[in-house]
């Protein structure tokens, strides 16, 4: 179920692209207090070190750092508090049932507007060894050659 993000987008968790492969992606409401939300419209929101748990059937976002609104006074909440997604419970429970397997994990992806609601996209993922990790970087790096080649054979001609 790949689904791609239709909004603007807020967040995005590079470190998860580096250290998983995402087999899935799912898309997530989140649920957010007023000033949250007026602080992810600044920009002040980091997924690096987040996850995502299921617990008694509801799925949860771990470690998703929202910085207090600056002129949110009382009505700010913990940062680091977690966050409830908002799934289809058949979804949830799939998710539940893939995460019981062995070395998958769901992490956030991206934080992104669809309209006037903040969406997650959720990653079903499995963890890279080293060695998968070098492989990657050769590809990447190769591929800039060759980019890098090709644009010079075209200024060249």
């Amino acid at each position: 179920m790949e689904k791609k993000s239709s909004g603007k987008i807020i967040a995005q968790n590079k470190k998860a692209w580096h250290e998983y492969f995402i087999e899935e992606t799912y898309e997530a409401g989140i649920e957010l207090f007023g000033t949250e939300v007026k602080s992810i419209r600044a920009g002040h929101v980091n997924l690096k070190d987040s996850y995502c748990s299921i617990d008694d059937g509801e799925l949860f976002a771990r470690q998703m750092h929202i910085s207090p609104y600056e002129q949110g006074n009382i009505f700010n909440r913990d940062p680091m508090r977690p966050k409830k997604l908002l799934m289809h419970k058949r979804e949830i429970l799939k998710l539940l049932g893939l995460v019981g397997q062995k070395g998958y994990t769901l992490v956030p992806l991206q934080l992104y507007f669809k309209g006037s609601h903040v969406k997650v996209q959720v990653g079903l993922c499995r963890g890279k060894k080293l060695y998968d990790k070098r492989d990657a970087a050769a590809e990447k790096q190769a591929d800039r050659d060759m980019s890098r080649h090709v644009k010079n054979q075209q200024y060249a001609d």
